[in-house]
């Protein structure tokens, strides 16, 4: 072919008949024609179109003659070619014939087609039917053809594989569709080409530039092409994108399972087609992983299955529970756990005439290979493998656990790089598992601080009926400080708080502990709920206070939270709330319709200098309060205002109970990924029998006492209570005549039978009485130290217009009520 291209000239001696009477050896190298072929032979069967003028007439006479003409080459394509006619004649002047010289048209110098045939790219040149007109050595060797094999034969007869696409789910068009597309538009395309060379199992990557030529009148007379290898490019391309997109996919939520399952589906089906992630027991359940000094190589390694992820179609087990594994001695996954350095084993030892899929010529290459790798063991073909890359998962010095990158049917062998692919992606994920496995052990330990602080029972007693709820934020967030109390108080009375403190972490859920403790304690002292939220705030601020700039503990943040306490009066059906900046509980009467709450909640705890407001409404028997946290509200698509309409709504459905509503409303209001911890307490008031009361104004004189201790023995002996009769005319006598020597009047007794029997002696002084001990011979002193040994439990609570000492009596559960 250089030879052909070489001639500068085909000469032709064309007798007067216009038969060839000789034919040069250019002739045959740019035509394929020898003088066997075409001596004899009318020379008008070498044109394609009509002879030039004078041709062959008037070979006799008249200058040389030279027109534009396709001839025919010996393979039917026809060559573009200046052809010259120039007269012979003889000493006589007689006309011998004519000497006709073919030239290419466009003829480019020797040295250029020289450089165009020697180029490293593939070129070639196809007519617009594709059929192929020239290729250069470079193209030859990578169809596997000679330029004498393809010439004039279809690019899709020649290359049928190019007829379909390597990668259909890239939704690559065929390259025979581009050629073709080419030559019809007229539009020239540039792309990435992936393939298998003709007698190669392994894709190569190739850039290729598609583009038409065109006549002098711009006609599109062939398409020409050109391309190289760019696999190893291409493919550390493909490398950095797999390592991208597992920095985006993987370690996106804080969960040890689902870090594995994003490991084991981001490299299928781009890298691998089977990926299997092995973990200790104590990582899965947040723990410390076993130190790695405790494994040999003669050991056996117990892990779970964390999960599993296949390319081929039912196979995907990414998502299924963890099942034990075990590795036993000398495997390649408990070597690599015992020594910490990869493997790489293939069923075969890979050919090194062909590319390789991820680094052309690398696998081949021992330079590039770590000591120890690849391993060839032919067992591995047996469980349908080509090759496998195991790999420990260590971070932060830890053991984790073991991931297996596999492939199953595809021919590519893996590659030194595939190993540092492997590597990456393994020490990547092996850090998002650590971070989950650390967020889970805080997690839990948060979750189990704030249960052990939040009520594991609600206490007995007559006034309400109760139920409660409290879920933690979903797996992507920490646990939050909310909680919620339902705390006895005297009088038959209870209270009902709810609360939350901003943040999560262990840091919320002490805080909240901290304020669950002073709430019950400030409780005790039976303070009216807007003075019980003063102290509170000022509690809160000075644990503020107590903050140094220069401390080394992180500031627990109750200044961020509220606080809503609530008093319920079972005797008069009256609520008394005040709000440290928490939502208002949603009432809703026996009858449906709701009750509005006219209060306005205050300034959240540790604003200090604002004031708090206490609201008294009197609630019908059988009312349903819900109070809750504001992560019950919580929604991305709706506001406050209308979550609480669709919370009064799911309220008033009809359920057997109020545990049965507690979960229809979290059920409805709780989307299924939450960011914030919610807290929810249904309460149901009831109404004590006023039988179970009774009251008597006493008149302030000593002599009013043995008529006090008659009409609390006759009350309690009409309950049925005789048994309760002694202490009870105990107790009446001591509180009515400290009442009568100490306070002032009006002066009240009230006997009240709920779960126990209370003694209250109420009077107008704002004088506490203490307890003390009494010596040998004082007179008094005794009284309250007699009320203390004798009943189980006493107080003094302040009102607006005085106190009241009470005492309670514990009653058999069998008693009726």
């Amino acid at each position: 072919m250089a030879d052909r291209q070489d001639a500068p000239t085909a000469a032709v001696v064309v007798d007067p008949d216009g038969r060839v009477s000789g034919w040069s050896e250019g002739g045959r190298l740019l035509l394929g024609w020898t003088a066997e072929d075409t001596v004899g032979r009318p020379v008008t069967d070498l044109l394609v179109t009509p002879p030039p003028p004078g041709f062959p007439e008037g070979y006799g006479s008249g200058p040389g003659t030279t027109d534009f003409t396709p001839v025919r080459h010996r393979d039917g394509s026809t060559v573009d070619a200046v052809v010259t006619a120039h007269p012979l004649s003889g000493p006589d002047g007689r006309a011998l014939g004519h000497v006709v010289t073919i030239q290419r048209w466009g003829r480019r110098p020797v040295i250029a087609d020289r450089a165009f045939e020697q180029c490293p790219f593939a070129l070639g040149v196809y007519d617009p039917e594709l059929r192929f007109l020239w290729i250069n050595a470079s193209s030859g060797r990578v169809i596997a053809h000679s330029e004498e094999q393809v010439l004039g034969r279809k690019y899709r007869e020649v290359l049928p594989e190019f007829d379909r696409t390597l990668f259909p789910e890239r939704d690559d068009k065929p390259y025979t569709d581009k050629l073709s597309e080419v030559a019809r538009t007229g539009e020239p395309a540039r792309l990435i080409t992936v393939f298998r060379p003709r007698g190669s199992d392994y894709a190569n990557a190739w850039a290729t530039s598609i583009w038409p030529v065109r006549d002098a009148e711009g006609r599109v007379r062939a398409v020409a092409n050109w391309g190289f290898d760019m696999s190893a490019e291409y493919w550390a391309r493909q490398r950095l994108l797999l390592l991208n997109k597992a920095s985006g996919g993987i370690g996106r939520t804080l969960d040890v399972i689902g870090t594995a399952q994003e490991l084991a589906m981001t490299p299928v089906p781009g890298f691998v087609d089977l990926v299997s992630v092995d973990l200790f027991d104590e990582v899965l359940r947040g723990e410390e992983p076993p130190s790695v000094s405790a494994f040999t190589l003669g050991e056996t390694i117990g892990l779970s299955r964390a999960a599993q992820h296949s390319a081929k179609e039912g196979a995907d087990r990414a998502h299924g529970p963890t099942t034990p594994v075990t590795h036993l001695p000398g495997s390649v996954a408990a070597l690599c756990m015992a020594t910490g350095r990869s493997t790489v084993e293939l069923a075969a030892e890979p050919g090194l005439g062909g590319e390789w899929a991820f680094g052309p010529g690398l696998a081949a290459d021992p330079a590039h290979w770590p000591p120890g790798n690849p391993v060839i063991d032919a067992s591995i073909a047996a469980d349908g493998l080509t090759g496998r890359i195991t790999v420990p998962l260590r971070a932060r010095g830890a053991l984790l656990g073991v991931v297996a990158f596999s492939r199953l049917d595809r021919p590519e062998a893996f590659t030194a790089d595939d190993l540092i692919l492997a590597e990456e992606l393994a020490a990547k994920a092996a850090v998002a598992i650590d971070n989950a496995r650390r967020y889970s052990r805080e997690r839990t330990t948060a979750l189990t601080l704030q249960r052990s602080l939040l009520p594991q029972g609600l206490p007995n007693q007559e006034a309400v009926e109760v139920a409660s709820r409290y879920l933690p934020g979903g797996t992507g967030t920490e646990v939050g400080g909310d909680w919620f109390d339902v705390i006895p108080l005297s009088g038959a009375r209870v209270a009902l708080v709810v609360g939350d403190v901003v943040g999560h972490g262990l840091h919320a859920s002490a805080s909240m502990g901290r304020l669950r403790t002073a709430v019950r304690t400030l409780a005790d002292v039976d303070l009216p709920p807007d003075e019980l939220l003063t102290h509170l705030d000022d509690l809160v601020l000075h644990l503020a206070g107590d903050l140094q700039p220069d401390s080394h503990f992180q500031p627990t943040g109750e200044s961020g939270a509220t606080c809503l306490y609530t008093v319920y009066d079972p005797v008069s059906r009256r609520l008394t709330l005040a709000s440290a900046g928490h939502p208002l509980p949603l009432i809703i009467s026996p009858d449906g319709t709701s009750t509005p709450v006219p209060a306005q909640p205050g300034p959240p705890l540790g604003i200090g200098g604002l004031p708090f407001e206490a609201t008294e409404l009197e609630l019908p028997e059988g009312s349903l309060l819900a109070l809750y946290t504001d992560g019950l509200l919580e929604s991305r698509e709706r506001d406050a205002d209308e979550r609480i309409a669709e919370l009064q709504r799911v309220l008033n459905h009809s359920a057997t109970s109020l545990e049965a509503l507690c979960d229809t409303v979290i059920g409805a209001m709780l989307p299924a990924r939450r960011t914030d911890d919610a807290a929810l307490l249904l309460v149901r008031t009831h109404a004590l029998d006023p039988r179970h009361v009774a009251d008597w104004d006493v008149e302030p004189d000593p002599a009013q006492v043995p008529h006090a201790r008659k009409f609390a023995v006759d009350q309690v002996d009409a309950w049925g209570l005789e048994e309760a009769s002694f202490v009870t005319e105990l107790v009446v006598s001591e509180l009515v005549t400290n009442a009568i020597r100490y306070g002032e009047p009006p002066i009240r007794l009230r006997l009240i039978r709920d779960t126990s029997l209370i003694c209250e002696v109420s009077d107008a002084s704002n004088t506490a009485p203490h307890l003390r001990r009494a010596r040998a011979f004082d007179e008094g002193g005794r009284g309250l130290l007699l009320v203390a040994q004798l009943t189980q439990g006493w107080g003094t609570r302040h009102t607006t217009n005085g106190k009241t000492i009470w005492c309670a009596q514990t009653l058999p559960q069998s008693e009726p009520h």
